[in-house]
């Protein structure tokens, strides 16, 4: 049995004293969870604060992003050492916003997902695909080459990730996905773990929902048998909201 797993991601929000305000408010509230992994990840400048604030409880913490090199002249970018060094313990990788702005591809998910191996970190991958690249009858296609690169060559270390399915066309546009079609992917995901690495370690990889999960549909989404938690962006940055879906998926 899959242990679910729901972290929040803050994106560009919330100032170092707001996040620490914020964890609090979900310390009390999750403080008797033990059936969910809990995470935050609040942006680069929290997570010395966020680390002290989530210390001793059953918060983890996590980062938006990580580089993959070790070190050197790569301005505005962090090291997986860097993060780990604050008590990081996740780090979301290859987020669709970091697709869609940044420049992010199939093959930088890879190389930071083994910088982030590396270092001891657990990535947390995304893959999804857009409205025009569902409209179009590609989303088949579109997932299965982000999970084979994005995840190629790990070996072993397939085992410890996470992967976080974003449907970016129900983001924001006015449509939903239902859980049935949320479903319908994530069973694609673990097939396609399957072709690459064993059964076993296809069943036991953690996969994540990550399209506007809100109190509302959450508990639906995660009794689907092969949705094991969510990746929560605005409904993260309030201690209620965020609780309730943690609890749903108890």
């Amino acid at each position: 049995m899959r242990k679910k797993i729901v972290a929040g991601n803050w994106k560009m929000n919330k100032t170092a004293s707001e996040a620490t305000a914020l964890i609090d408010g979900i310390k009390k509230e999750v403080a008797d969870v033990t059936t969910v992994d809990v995470v935050v990840c609040p942006p680069f400048t929290n997570l010395q604060t966020a680390a002290a604030a989530c210390a001793g409880s059953n918060v983890k913490l996590g980062a938006q992003n990580v580089h993959w090199e070790a070190s050197g002249a790569y301005t505005g970018e962090i090291s997986a050492a860097m993060l780990k060094d604050l008590g990081v313990e996740y780090v979301i990788i290859g987020h669709s916003e970091r697709r869609q702005y940044f420049g992010e591809t199939d093959e930088t998910v890879n190389a930071r997902t083994r910088a982030a191996l590396a270092a001891g970190l657990i990535p947390i991958v995304c893959v999804g695909e857009t409205l025009a690249e569902r409209d179009a009858g590609n989303m088949e296609a579109v997932v299965v080459r982000q999970v084979k690169a994005g995840l190629n060559d790990l070996g072993d270390d397939l085992a410890k990730i996470v992967i976080a399915y974003e449907p970016v066309w129900a983001i924001g546009t006015g449509r939903t996905a239902t859980p049935a079609q949320a479903q319908e992917v994530h069973a694609l995901i673990r097939l396609t773990l399957a072709e690459i690495s064993d059964g076993d370690t296809a069943n036991a990889i953690r996969i994540q929902y990550g399209g506007s999960m809100k109190p509302e549909n959450a508990k639906e989404l995660m009794s689907q048998p092969d949705i094991d938690g969510g990746l929560i962006g605005g409904a993260a940055l309030k201690s209620d909201s965020f609780a309730a879906i943690i609890k749903a998926g108890e």
